[in-house]
């Protein structure tokens, strides 16, 4: 045997860990479900959901229900085949144990159970069973109930007949393990969210949620007849459509299948949804790059043909996007994911289905429809136009810039530190505020962009309006990585992007309208977790030399308990904070700026669909969407903030 030492140490094939099946999931959990945050948590669901989808997809269920109990315990119930009990050969096990206690496990490789799936790697069932406190499995099949029982992957309960039954499917019940998640407490909503999607993939699928909590007693049945055409609809229920119908092409060939439902509104924004097998590519990939190359392709090749383009004139992809939104979905057998999550699909064969299905399609569509190609058109060559306009008005800044020999604003206050991971930038309303934050940061890896006045609602204007804007163009030149099309990750030049308002209407405002920016054109800026909000305190409560602040009502309270110390006739000075300006530079780095003891919210978007209809809902044209937004939130939030 070869022994190295090194250090004194001894490092030969006793040191070499072997762990055994899902002993290996308890001791990394993230390779298997991303994380053990509350996205790890909530995957867990979505696996075990995603094996009764795949029941659905081969056609023998459409009905399942998903309950969150006390204790957060998740029941999911479906009326598919149920998984067999009868012996595998392979292994001398039972096909059902085999699913819940062997990675790799399940119909999904090679055994003709499946022909499409989702399924992580077909190591699902078995990873959730792993990262549960207990886990029971009740199969209806054969006219008998058969349940097994598991305690952290471990069999405590082997296959029993506890019943007869009229019915066939699969029950789980779980409990996940809180000595391995960061938290235990479902989000109805999310799951809901997650559920409404897959019921609008999977026309004529019935899909209910509920939640059995107390105090959180809710529930919602989901079944689209008309599948995506559907979604598409709901999505842009707030937005004024250019046309009424919606555009459907789909298509079917040996083992693989593509379907397309499509929409333009008289918005800026684009929002393409594409999905592999049910699960959502978050990155797009090869179906994603099939449909716009082809959709680019149609209306250019439409637009020369009645005329509106001549000689070498051109629609690029971003212009026959503008005001899209689209739902792809694709399944195919042998599904090639880029990465554990799966947010990137590979297949390069995926992309000439696509490709064809919206190039044959879509062409007869518009030739049949000439009235909706002609406002099609008429929008992206409007687009079109305002493009160039912006890339004169982009160049001219870049001019003006180099003549300048500066090519950040004057308002910027930079720091000293040039590495973007070690840098954040504060973006402050107003200039008062600015001189505070000014004074107060510490410049040695924090900078401030003053910013004043309302700034453009980019809801309501093409991207030709941002550049040149005085109120944007600071934001653009400051950050450095561009915007729209031309936007570039890799040259960011803060890692963490504060926005720094008052507590105040007019300072959730400014909020809104800098993240509604943010998201339309630097999104990649907020899904990478880039964005946050600062929070400043609310409260200063000062008794003699103690100063304390509060940054809410509750904490207001009980700081003022703690000062007084029991003593209810000690007198306290509490002022409510009227605005960041009117803070000394020593008062905003404690409270808001001092990475010590401030309170920042990072911007989230785990739900583009849900994020796009707020947007579109407070920022839009539509004043009634808005009016009834407001007044069903109202209730819920002191200051109506997104």
């Amino acid at each position: 045997m070869t022994d190295i030492t090194q250090n004194g140490a001894s490092y030969d094939a006793s040191q070499i860990q072997v762990l055994e099946g899902l002993e290996a999931v308890r001791k990394r959990p993230g390779m298997y479900i991303g994380s053990t945050s509350e996205s790890g948590l909530h995957h867990l669901v979505y696996e075990i959901v995603d094996n009764a989808i795949d029941e659905a997809l081969a056609g023998f269920c459409d009905d399942i229900t998903v309950k969150i109990g006390e204790g957060n315990i998740i029941t999911v119930i479906d009326n598919g085949r149920g998984i067999p009990v009868d012996i595998q050969e392979q292994t001398g096990s039972s096909a059902l144990e085999v699913v819940f206690t062997v990675l790799h496990a399940g119909g999904k490789f090679g055994g003709g159970g499946y022909k499409v799936s989702g399924g992580l790697h077909g190591v699902g069932a078995s990873v959730v069973n792993a990262l549960a406190e207990w886990l029971e499995v009740d199969v209806h099949r054969d006219g008998k109930i058969h349940q097994m029982k598991f305690s952290r992957g471990d069999i405590t309960q082997p296959i029993t007949v506890i019943g007869e039954t009229d019915r066939t499917g699969t029950t789980v019940r779980f409990r996940p393990d809180d000595e391995l998640f960061d938290t235990v407490v479902y989000n109805y909503e999310t799951i809901q969210t997650r559920m409404k999607e897959q019921a609008y993939l999977n026309a004529g699928l019935r899909i209910r949620t509920i939640d059995e909590r107390e105090g959180q007693a809710q529930s919602e049945e989901m079944y689209f007849e008309g599948g995506i055409r559907q979604f598409v609809q709901d999505i842009n229920k707030n937005k004024t459509g250019l046309h009424e119908e919606i555009i459907h092409m789909a298509v079917e060939q040996e083992t693989s299948m593509a379907e397309v439902a499509l929409q333009y509104n008289d918005g800026y924004s684009e929002l393409i949804l594409s999905f592999a097998n049910n699960i959502r590519t978050i990155e797009g990939g090869m179906h994603e790059t099939g449909f716009k190359g082809a959709l680019t392709r149609v209306l250019n090749n439409y637009a020369k043909k009645v005329g509106l383009l001549k000689g070498e004139e051109k629609l690029t992809g971003e212009d026959c996007r503008e005001g899209l939104t689209v739902i792809l979905s694709v399944r195919l057998t042998e599904a090639q994911f880029e990465g554990q999550t799966k947010s990137k699909l590979g297949n390069s064969e995926i992309k000439t289905l696509v490709e064809q299905l919206v190039g044959d399609k879509l062409d007869t569509f518009l030739e049949e429809n000439p009235a909706v190609g002609r406002a099609i058109l008429d929008k992206a060559v409007m687009a079109s136009r305002a493009r160039e306009a912006a890339k004169k008005a982009r160049e001219s800044i870049r001019r003006k810039n180099a003549l300048e020999g500066a090519t950040l604003p004057g308002k910027l206050a930079d720091c000293n530190e040039r590495d973007p991971a070690l840098t954040e930038i504060y973006i402050v309303e107003g200039d008062s505020a600015g001189g505070s934050a000014k004074g107060g940061r510490d410049s040695r890896f924090q900078a401030i962009l003053p910013l004043w006045g309302k700034m453009l609602n980019v809801e309501k204007a093409r991207v030709d309006k941002i550049y040149g804007n005085e109120k944007l163009t600071p934001v653009i030149t400051a950050l450095g990585a561009g915007i729209g099309e031309e936007f570039d990750l890799d040259k960011l030049r803060y890692h963490k992007v504060i926005i720094m308002a008052d507590a105040d209407v007019d300072g959730s405002h400014i909020r809104t309208l800098l993240l509604t920016f943010f998201f339309r054109y630097m999104r990649p800026l907020v899904e990478k977790g880039h964005v946050y909000a600062a929070q400043p305190p609310l409260y200063k409560l000062v008794r003699g030399k103690t100063i304390r602040y509060a940054y809410s009502d509750a904490e207001r309270d009980r700081i003022s308990e703690e000062i007084r110390g029991g003593d209810p006739k000690i007198k306290i000075d509490i002022s409510r904070n009227k605005g960041l300006g009117e803070m000394d530079p020593h008062e905003l780095w404690e409270t808001t700026m001092d990475p010590e003891n401030r309170i920042l919210n990072r911007i989230e978007i785990a739900d583009a669909v849900k994020a796009d209809e707020i947007f579109t809902v407070l920022m839009g044209e539509k004043v009634e969407p808005r009016k009834e937004y407001i007044e069903r939130n109202a209730q819920f939030v002191q200051n109506l903030d997104v």
